[in-house]
């Protein structure tokens, strides 16, 4: 007996040395990314940004930059140099941001900023925008809602939606449980102004970002639950209001459970299919009118590494595929190391953040 306790202790023991060595493993690589398509150029063009978690083309001068220490920064773009400044703070000692937007109101042609914190959504009301991040009045910050608890996952990215409303992203806090709080593991609409939010779509335990592509909808990543093997795949999956889309009771025999919705894409499990954007029509990186490129960050949750890549998922319709769109995908960027924020610029060219290695990344 005392052999097999023993036994059982050193083989929990080398478990977790394992997964201990997977999680940071990655935050000793050293990223070489390798194009998979022909004739691209890629190169490090912003440094020092401590841990990027997304990025958002304010337009198509200034990029904004979360980073996890609490930081949101500006970066201007100097298109006839090709240079990048020095990134600014425009706001600091926040909560783990992880998503930001600038949203204007089709109504009375304010603007807001929005930041997603860990289990908080908070806005600024913006003057002399014109200007610049840098140069911007932001007033009193509103807690628009607070208290959604965090716990593997938290709260994500925010986006507009097509009614002057918000999409905002939130995780799961656990990896297959039922969740206390229903806006766990969900997509919420909310309203701007007030903080006012309903449950625009459920059973989706991680959807890291999302967005929209014209002549199809909003789509969005979800990342699978672990502990599974080669199941479920990572997904993307097209949004319909009020729907649900099956977790956490997917599996193998179910991969869709009766009454809910099946992804348009799926991607390799455990590659942690994170951040999304639509591929602009100008841009002459591999794609067509409805592809999308997505990070890939990759998982301790697998024997052999997976993820560390971008990839461009191609849609098509198909009347027999889920939803009524199959994606095909194919693999763009590899060899990186923690690929978390990923932006397309108005001219084409796609950035992407190192997470571990604070550097921005463009492709063109």
């Amino acid at each position: 007996m005392k052999k097999i306790i023993m036994f059982s202790i050193f083989a929990v023991s080398i478990l977790a040395s394992l997964i201990l060595f997977r999680l940071f493993h990655a935050h000793l690589e050293i990223p070489e990314p390798q194009s998979a398509v022909d004739g691209m150029i890629i190169e490090v063009v912003i440094e020092g940004i401590g841990n990027p978690t997304c990025l958002e083309w304010y337009n198509n001068l200034y990029l904004l930059i979360c980073d996890r220490s609490g930081n949101i920064f500006s970066v201007r773009y100097d298109s006839t140099d090709d240079k990048f400044a020095t990134p600014v703070p425009i706001l600091t000692n926040l909560n783990d941001p992880h998503g930001v937007l600038v949203w204007k109101d089709s109504k009375n042609e304010s603007s807001r900023l929005f930041i997603s914190e860990r289990g908080q959504l908070s806005a600024w009301d913006i003057s002399n925008i014109g200007d610049g991040p840098s140069n911007w009045g932001l007033s009193e910050r509103q807690f628009l809602i607070e208290g959604i608890p965090a716990g593997n996952h938290q709260t994500n990215a925010i986006s507009a939606s097509k009614n002057d409303t918000l999409i905002w992203h939130s995780g799961s806090t656990s990896n297959a449980d039922e969740e206390n709080d229903d806006r766990n593991g969900a997509l919420l609409e909310v309203n701007p102004w007030t903080g006012e939010h309903t449950i625009l779509a459920s059973g989706v335990r991680n959807s890291f970002d999302g967005c929209w592509v014209p002549n199809i909808g909003y789509v969005f990543t979800d990342n699978g639950k672990d502990w599974g093997g080669d199941f479920p795949y990572e997904e993307i999956n097209l949004l319909s209001p009020g729907g649900n889309y099956g977790w956490p009771n997917t599996s193998p025999d179910v991969p869709i459970p009766d009454g809910t919705l099946g992804p348009i894409a799926v991607i390799q499990p455990h590659a942690s299919a994170n951040s999304i954007d639509f591929r602009p029509p100008n841009s002459s990186l591999p794609g067509g009118d409805k592809t999308v490129y997505v990070t890939n960050y990759g998982s301790w949750n697998s024997v052999i590494p997976v993820g560390k890549e971008i990839v461009r998922v191609d849609f098509i319709r198909d009347e027999n595929a889920t939803m009524g769109w199959r994606g095909e995908v194919s693999v763009v960027v590899e060899n990186l190391a923690t690929p978390l924020g990923l932006a397309f610029h108005q001219n084409g060219d796609l950035y992407w953040g190192e997470y571990a290695h604070g550097t921005i990344h463009r492709m063109r």
